[in-house]
């Protein structure tokens, strides 16, 4: 009889080191069970609008079910060019400085793949969204988290910046509005991390999925400033502008050289994003600012709301300025991230997420999605309250 193997001996080990995600293993735990307001998952309450699900339907109905070019369709590349343009000043070549992506996630993916040599350092500013450590590792680069602060409203410095370089730093990965703070940062601020970058030599890669949810001020696309075009790869999508999770559509906007490098990777693991999906992009850039605008007011009606009630319930929550995150610290009450959510969800059904997840600048913290009803926010509010007292007993 042949001797049976051990498969966990066939796992990489670099793959042991990576934890599975924070969030998701809280999704899956509301998955089973009853009456549970969730203010954990990053989606949109809102349906994707009809126009957009309709001109699907209207391809699909027309037999438009075959591959598109590994770059994705031009005509929906030629749009995305078109916004950067005329909403940001910044030009890109749709046919050689743009890549569409299955979602932004596998843009983040091959972004780093093109770019990290084994043993290359990257700088992750943190919190940050749980993929980016994790997709710096995949690569066999070394991610160098570079901690932020609530008194300094969760916003990266020059100096801070500055202090994380070393000799083998490549890059570094910046994502405002943040996931999960909610931060933004001004051009000013901005411009002072791009002259570090320009002075070190380095790439940025920017994930701007949260760029239409920025509520005070506009927001700085940060492959417009001077110089940093060909230093930036830019990460967007439409899951959160248009609420089109399901969709899974990004896009990746870069030099020539840089797209190229993704596009082979995308080639070769992905091929193409799906057509459907990237018809219904074309339609969301060319008739879906209204619908877009309308939910970012709500998102803004609900951002005040949410903070407030933290505020009141003693959980202290800076006001976020972009996305539809609140993350108030809940050290006043002596339990960890990871307890106060476990807990909270066990008495009183409400699901978030633990700030720890997102890196040690998050220990203390929880991330509470306002991508939820007004209603369910109120009836979450007062479920946190109730929790918060019963700790007090």
């Amino acid at each position: 009889m042949r001797e049976r193997c051990d498969p966990s001996a066939f796992v990489a080990e670099h793959l042991k080191t990576v934890p599975p995600s924070g969030i998701r293993r809280f999704f899956d735990l509301v998955s089973e069970m009853d009456d549970v307001i969730s203010l954990g998952v990053g989606e949109p309450d809102f349906d994707t609008p009809w126009h957009i699900r309709e001109s699907c339907i209207h391809s699909i109905e027309h037999g438009e079910t075959a591959y598109t070019s590994n770059y994705g369709l031009l005509e929906l590349r030629e749009e995305i060019s078109k916004l950067y343009s005329q909403k940001y000043s910044v030009d890109y070549n749709p046919e050689s400085e743009s890549l569409v992506t299955t979602g932004v996630s596998e843009g983040l993916d091959i972004a780093i793949r093109a770019i990290v040599n084994p043993g290359d350092e990257v700088i992750v500013v943190q919190p940050s969204y749980v993929s980016y450590v994790p997709s710096v590792i995949f690569a066999g680069g070394v991610p160098v988290p570079v901690s932020t602060k609530m008194s300094n409203n969760f916003r990266i410095t020059a100096e801070e910046l500055e202090d994380a370089i070393t000799d083998k730093t490549k890059a570094v990965i910046i994502n405002y509005p943040n996931n999960p703070t909610g931060a933004v940062m001004d051009k000013d601020s901005l411009e002072s991390i791009a002259d570090v970058i320009v002075e070190h030599d380095l790439m940025v890669i920017s994930d701007e999925v949260y760029d239409c949810l920025t509520y005070d001020g506009t927001h700085t696309c940060f492959s417009s400033l001077e110089g940093m075009r060909d230093r930036t790869i830019l990460l967007n999508g439409f899951s959160k502008s248009h609420a089109m999770t399901g969709f899974r559509m990004g896009y990746a906007l870069a030099a020539p050289e840089i797209i190229n490098s993704m596009m082979l990777i995308h080639q070769y693991t992905m091929l193409c994003a799906p057509i459907t999906a990237q018809i219904g992009a074309i339609e969301a850039l060319r008739n879906g600012e209204g619908e877009m605008q309308k939910m970012v007011r709500e998102y803004d009606r609900r951002r005040h709301l949410i903070v407030g009630g933290l505020n009141e319930l003693g959980l202290e929550c800076f006001e976020p300025k972009g996305a539809f995150y609140a993350f108030p610290s809940i050290t006043s009450t002596g339990l960890t991230s990871g307890d106060f959510a476990e807990g909270l969800l066990n008495e009183q059904k409400v699901a978030t997420v633990p700030g720890d997840v997102f890196g040690k600048a998050g220990v203390g913290f929880l991330r509470c999605s306002y991508a939820a009803s007004r209603e369910d926010i109120h009836t979450a509010l007062d479920r946190i309250g109730q929790f918060v007292d019963g700790l007090k007993v």
